[in-house]
């Protein structure tokens, strides 16, 4: 005997749809098959974005919230992430703000050169060299 309880919310709506696709096994392999192209679209798409700023990683986690809808791997890698996240972000907080500021200048410069390569091997700019540059002549 199965147990239902009412679900709220859109949240709820949302189980009880995915729940009513998966009571029909064409509905079933569908829904595979849809979740699995759309979670392969958004990890891409964060995967191509991580060298330039901008929300890369957001997006390869959010694909993988995708997956986790339909597969058993998702959730686990999902929870192991979440998991990892959070304590990195205790770890932070819980440091002087003088660590904070180095992890913070550590975390911009990084990102600084990252964009700074891709900007040069991707389209050909090198802004340093253009900013040289113009400090040099003007």
């Amino acid at each position: 005997m199965e147990r239902r309880r009412r679900r709220r919310g859109w949240r709820g709506r949302l189980h009880t749809t995915l729940d009513l696709i998966r009571a029909n096994p064409t509905g079933r392999v569908a829904l595979k098959i849809f979740i699995g192209i759309l979670g392969a679209i958004v990890v891409t798409v964060g995967i191509a974005l991580i060298p330039l700023p901008g929300p890369g990683w957001l997006l390869v986690i959010a694909g993988l919230g995708v997956w986790a809808v339909e597969f058993h791997w998702a959730r686990r890698l999902l929870a192991f992430t979440r998991r990892h996240v959070n304590s990195w972000t205790r770890w932070v907080t819980r440091q002087s703000l003088g660590v904070r500021l180095v992890l913070g200048a550590v975390g911009l410069v990084f990102v600084s050169v990252v964009v700074w390569l891709s900007l040069k091997y991707s389209l050909g700019i090198d802004v340093v060299a253009q900013a040289l540059h113009y400090l040099a002549t003007h």
